[in-house]
């Protein structure tokens, strides 16, 4: 069983990027953010869903591209300190920046980049410097990308491909099998990893990223999730911590929600003062002990 489960963690560190980036067999390619944005929308969703939707909305995985402005300014230095710096990126300017230098950020923050052409990469990069300039606007073209609904339900909800095959077209991936009320996807299948870690890991990562022409690593909490907590005995999935007993569903914060930080980690504090005596110099001193204990399934912060 442990050689089985080695075996298929390393297959998913290693397999191509050509087949781990399959969605729909002889789908086009996007050729603009909103041709891409349009593949994958999923506002139809909210007509049912409305408080799923709506928690959805208030998490980063809403602007996964933008966050908190933070990865729109990260992906510029990227490119500014990394691409530009390395003599065999191919990159000596900003608008040589292809699909596959961004997939260095894209294999979490966008993994249907890859279903864009070069075009799309381009039109990103004009974005993040435009609002690293200020411009508003290139704000609200950033937040068009996300990780949303059909990216965790439909592409990326089947990790064995040669397995169980590939997302089909017009499915919505969960629970179970059964007829779904939406007429942009009108059947539902049921994912073997909806209610598994390694469906989130995909992204909050094992890295480095090997598979990448240039590996990087940033996200390592499934890695860490998987050898230091749950090889010792942890039963938590990522889904339990934080959607179910955290109560944010489908908000999915991490350390930055108050309510997330308390139960993550647990703070012992003790302070005293006392008069200590230099010379004739009288000086109050004052001493405070902090403990800081982990109370996650994996290393913390990350990314």
């Amino acid at each position: 069983m442990r050689l089985l489960r080695f075996i298929s963690v390393l297959l998913f560190i290693v397999l191509p990027m050509t087949v781990f980036a399959a969605h729909h067999e002889g789908m086009k390619k996007a050729k603009t953010i909103d041709e891409l944005a349009a593949m994958y929308d999923s506002s139809s969703c909210k007509t049912c869903h409305e408080k799923i939707y709506q928690d959805w909305e208030k998490s980063t995985h809403s602007r996964s591209i933008f966050g908190t402005g933070r990865t729109a300014a990260t992906i510029k230095t990227t490119i500014e300190v990394g691409l530009k710096g390395w003599d065999y990126s191919g990159v000596k300017k900003p608008e040589d920046v292809k699909v596959k230098h961004l997939m260095i950020c894209a294999k979490c923050h966008l993994p249907q980049l890859q279903d864009a052409e070069d075009s799309v990469a381009q039109e990103i990069v004009k974005a993040v410097y435009a609002y690293s300039a200020g411009d508003e606007k290139a704000e609200s073209t950033l937040k068009k990308l996300s990780i949303n609904c059909m990216v965790c339900h439909n592409r990326n909800a089947i990790i064995h491909k040669w397995v169980d095959g590939f997302p089909e077209k017009g499915v919505v991936y969960g629970s179970k099998d059964g007829v779904h009320a939406d007429t942009a996807n009108p059947k539902m299948k049921k994912s073997p990893i909806m209610g598994e870690s390694i469906l989130c890991g995909q992204c909050h990562g094992l890295g480095p990223n090997f598979e990448l022409e240039n590996p990087s690593q940033c996200g390592t909490l499934y890695g860490s999730y998987l050898w230091a907590y749950q090889a010792e005995g942890g039963t938590e999935k990522c889904q339990d911590c934080h959607m179910r007993k955290s109560g944010l569903g489908h908000n999915m914060q991490s350390y930055r929600d108050p309510g997330m930080g308390k139960a993550a980690v647990k703070f012992d504090v003790e302070a005293y003062g006392h008069y200590w005596r230099d010379g004739a110099k009288i000086v109050p001193q004052a001493f405070v002990k902090v403990e800081m204990t982990n109370k996650t399934g994996h290393t913390i912060p990350d990314g």
